[in-house]
Formats: C-alpha cells, sequence, structure tokens
C-alpha cells in the first residue's frame, strides 16, 4: 500500500512518523527549511519527556514519488486549491484522497441526499479547482484529533489527541475506507471509520469555528477563552449558530454545547493553530472554519449576528497583520 502525506508540516510529520514506525510505505510532501532538515537530520517527535527520529522519504516534487493508494492531503484549506494540478500525478483511477484538512471540506455535499445535492461551496474551493480537479469520488473524510506543532525545522512537538476519524461522504463501509483503517491503527491511532463523517466534522469544527478565531483577537489559549465569562459566552453564542446550521443540514450534535466548551478547556493552555499562525506571520484558516459557516447560514437562510461580527473582526485582524 502506497501513501503520500501532502504537507507533512506539524500535523502531516506526526501521521508520517507513526506510519514510518510501522514501516508503511510513506512519502511526505513538504517544502523549504523543514523539508531540508527531515532530509539531512531525520524527522524528531517529541513527546512528553520522550524522544524519536525517523527517516522517512521525503521530497518537495510530486512528479518523483509516482501514483498513489492514498494521498492524505494535511495542508491548511487555503493552500490546496493551488496544488491541485501538482497532485495529479499522484493518482491512478483507484487513489483515494483523505481530506484531513480542517473545516467544512469541499466535497461536503457530495451525494447528500436533499435539496444541495453536488453545491459547491466557493469560500472552501474557490473556481471548483478541487471538485473538478481531484473530484469528489476520491475524497475520504477524516477529522484530525492530534494536536501538534512545528518547535524548529525537522522537529515536531506532540501535544495530545490520537484519533483520526474516517467516513465516506456517502456513509458507504467500503474497502478503501477499511483497509486505511487498519494501517492507521497500525501506526498506534484510533480510526473509526465513521457512517455519518459529517456529525463529527461538525463536532470539530464547533471549536474551531468559535475558539481559533477569538483566540486570533485575543491572544488568549483555550483554556481562558473557555473559562473567561466573556469569551466563553461569545463562543457559545457561536456555536449555537452553527448548531442551527447544521441541524437544517442534518446533521447530529451528540455533544452538548457547554460540555464542548469544558472539553476544550481541560486541553489547557494550548495556542490555537489561527493563534498559531497569526504570530508566525502566517496566513489564517479564516475561511474554512468561519467564512464557509457563514456560507452555509446563508444557503439554509439562518440568521448568524455573532458568527458574522467576529468574522468580520478576525478579518480586520489579518488584514491588519497583512495576512489577508
Amino acid at each position: 500500500m502506497r501513501i503520500c502525506v501532502y504537507g507533512a508540516g506539524a500535523i502531516g510529520g506526526y501521521i508520517g512518523a507513526r506510519l514510518t514506525l510501522a514501516e508503511a510505505d510513506v512519502t511526505l510532501i513538504a517544502r523549504g527549511p523543514h523539508l531540508a532538515a527531515m532530509q539531512k537530520n531525520g524527522l524528531k517527535i517529541i513527546a512528553g519527556n520522550e524522544e524519536m527520529i525517523v527517516h522517512p522519504r521525503c521530497t518537495d516534487d510530486p512528479n518523483e514519488v509516482g501514483p498513489q493508494d492514498y494521498v492524505i492531503v494535511t495542508l491548511k484549506a487555503y493552500s490546496v486549491p493551488g496544488i491541485v494540478d501538482s497532485m495529479l500525478g499522484l493518482f491512478d483511477a483507484d487513489t483515494a484522497v483523505v481530506t484531513a484538512v480542517n473545516g467544512i471540506p469541499w466535497w461536503y455535499f457530495y451525494g447528500l441526499p436533499g435539496p444541495f445535492e453536488n453545491h459547491q461551496l466557493t469560500s472552501v474551493d474557490p473556481d471548483a479547482r478541487q471538485w473538478n480537479g481531484i473530484g469528489p469520488a476520491r475524497a475520504i473524510g477524516c477529522v484530525v484529533y492530534p494536536a501538534c506543532e512545528i518547535v524548529q525545522p525537522g522537529v515536531i512537538r506532540y501535544v495530545e489527541g490520537e484519533r483520526l476519524s474516517l467516513g465516506e461522504p456517502s456513509g458507504e463501509k467500503t474497502d478503501r475506507c477499511a483497509q486505511l483503517s487498519r494501517v492507521f491503527i497500525d501506526a498506534g491511532f484510533k480510526a473509526p471509520v465513521r457512517s455519518q463523517i459529517r456529525n463529527e466534522i461538525w463536532i470539530k469544527l464547533w471549536g474551531n469555528l468559535s475558539f481559533n478565531p477569538l483566540s486570533a483577537l485575543t491572544h488568549a489559549t483555550l483554556d481562558v477563552i473557555a473559562t473567561e465569562p466573556g469569551t466563553r459566552a461569545i463562543a457559545r453564542a457561536m456555536m449555537i449558530e452553527a448548531q442551527a446550521i447544521g441541524e437544517k443540514l442534518g446533521v447530529r450534535f451528540a455533544v452538548d454545547v457547554d460540555r464542548r466548551i469544558d472539553g476544550a478547556a481541560a486541553v489547557g493552555a494550548h495556542k490555537t493553530s489561527m493563534l498559531q499562525d497569526l504570530e508566525q506571520g502566517r496566513t489564517m484558516e479564516i475561511d474554512a472554519l468561519v467564512t464557509v459557516v457563514q456560507e452555509l447560514a446563508r444557503l439554509v437562510e439562518i440568521d448568524t449576528p455573532t458568527i458574522d461580527s467576529v468574522l468580520a473582526l478576525v478579518q480586520q485582524r489579518a488584514r491588519a497583520a497583512g495576512l489577508s
């Protein structure tokens, strides 16, 4: 089984390292100093007081790799449309593309029964580059729970989390999902195959939608946002609005909103990915986490005053930082 991790930053690098340790046939696509460090010294993973170094196959040129059975995309959502053409050499007729990307995926409405079946989302797939270039039939949903950060090129710190939930947009239990699940389990992950992957996408998005922009606006960590009364109330209002949108689209929220916020608080003094990006001068994932929820709200005709306000503020924050 040939697996390519496209975008081997913090999360992609961690997944690739675990797959390498499990002796999977894996190639990491990365770039810049991080790639150079991995090629020279290997990839170091720091987990608590433990360290390990692996030496996966790494490149910045997908054309060197050839067709794969699975391409696991772990890039930031805004980067994916721009690399679709470079991915094509990784595909044969049966290649699956695993969208291990934060937020609402570009294939969200593919095969979803109802009035919006096959509707395309412009906020996450401008010009339908992913829909037309990758093709939704290749897509496997993946909700990523590990939290990691690059502490220096070639070195990743693992924070917490070990679940990689998988699911077909159709809800079918396919062989390709089952096989990938087994590979992930062999690498030490929990990898359940979900029949309703969209439910889990929304549960994770619920937190990312609110905590990420609030952290970028306040520079506060998760524990502070989730426990300080003012920011907790704003996050809760955003989540209530999002829940109404999801339920209108047939999503079932198996967790109570306050329990979801308490779960975030329990993570501790963790900087969200959006805050990390802001501090390091990188583009923030605003569209995949917030703008797309506003787009969905308009689609199902639900008012989202709190989401709209926070979105406007974080967009202005990005412009002020020169990151838009």
